[in-house]
Formats: C-alpha cells, sequence, structure tokens
C-alpha cells in the first residue's frame, strides 16, 4: 500500500457533540487489487466512538467475473468491492450489496466460507422445516465445494468494475445492459419527481 496523503482535522463528535474533541483522518492509499482507494477514520477520546470506512477512488467498466469452483482452484484470491453481488447459481446462493456492504480480499475456499456462515446464521433465525431443510441442504453442497467434491460456477458481478478473480481460469466479461439495470450497487438513490 503507498500512502499518498494525509489529511487530518478535529472536528464535533457526530456522536456526544462535543465540540473540538474528535478527529478525523482522510488518507488515500493505492491498494493492489482495489486501486486508489479513500480510507477514512473518526475518533473520539471523550465518548470513545470510533469508525472507519474504506471508499473506493476509481470507476471502471461494469465487469462480470466468472470462474468454476473446483478442487485445484480453492486458494484463487477473489477481490470483492463493496458494490459487487456475489452468486453461486448451482448452490442457491446469491448476496447483493447493502448500505453497510464492504469490499474485502480473500480466496475461492475463503468466499464458501463466508456463505457457510449466512446460511449458518439463517438455520438460526428460521425454524419452519422447510427452511431448515433448504439450509441443511445449502450446506451440504457448500461443504462438498470445500472438500473438492464437484463444480459450481461463482460469479461476481460489479457495476463498477472494482472486483476481481485472480486467475487466469477466470473470465472477464461484459453485463448486459438489462442485467446492469437491475443490478444493485449498495448505494442510496434520491429520486427527483
Amino acid at each position: 500500500m503507498n500512502e499518498e496523503e494525509i489529511n487530518e482535522m478535529i472536528i464535533k463528535c457526530p456522536v456526544c457533540f462535543v465540540e473540538g474533541k474528535a478527529k478525523s483522518i482522510m488518507r488515500e492509499l493505492e491498494i493492489p487489487h482495489f486501486g486508489k482507494v479513500l480510507e477514512t477514520t473518526i475518533q473520539c477520546p471523550e465518548c470513545g466512538f470510533r469508525h472507519s470506512d474504506i471508499i473506493a477512488l476509481e470507476q471502471n467498466d461494469p465487469a462480470k467475473y466468472v470462474i468454476e469452483i473446483n478442487k485445484s482452484n480453492l486458494t484463487v484470491r477473489v477481490v470483492r468491492s463493496q458494490s459487487a453481488t456475489v452468486s453461486i447459481p448451482e448452490v442457491g446462493i446469491k448476496v447483493e450489496p447493502g448500505p453497510k456492504s464492504e469490499g474485502y480480499v480473500t480466496n475461492v475456499e475463503g468466499m464458501l466460507n463466508r456463505f457457510e456462515d449466512a446460511v449458518k446464521k439463517a438455520l438460526n433465525l428460521f425454524d419452519n422445516a422447510e427452511s431448515q431443510e433448504n439450509a441443511k441442504n445449502t450446506l451440504k453442497k457448500i461443504q462438498d465445494l470445500k472438500e473438492g467434491n464437484g463444480t459450481a460456477t461463482l460469479i461476481i458481478l460489479d457495476p463498477f468494475g472494482q472486483s476481481n478473480i485472480v486467475s487466469d481460469s477466470a473470465e472477464i466479461l461484459e453485463i448486459p445492459e438489462e442485467e446492469l439495470k437491475d443490478l444493485k450497487t449498495g448505494f442510496s438513490h434520491i429520486e427527483e419527481n
């Protein structure tokens, strides 16, 4: 990571509202596979509030990243931006970005672990028989993929083209216009009447 610029300010705390106590730090960084980002941190010694965020500063063309999950590529690096939708259609899993969505760098197995954790949480939330059965079937499919049994397709749809699957066997495709217009970004939109 290359630090390029640091801005620091003393501000009014957004939580306790004490003037001149909170410190706001903004830093531009170059992060491999993400590009330029703005890292922001707010800290207040008065009330203990702390908030950090990473905001991508570059926008690329929308892109669809596709790779077949198999036992030989579980360690392939995966970069998921905060605006990307990730799915494994054969398993019936799709995660769309929301307002608190975060970008991350992991590998194919790490993606499967994230999905597995989410399904386990859903198992605890829904107690009807059909939901329990569906969740258990999904967990079995994820476990099979992690153990190298079978194949499935990992798809990342990124309207800002900031994600990546770092492998020669990954495909990078254009997102058709009709699919792009319905793609969630995780950002709020205000429409004028």
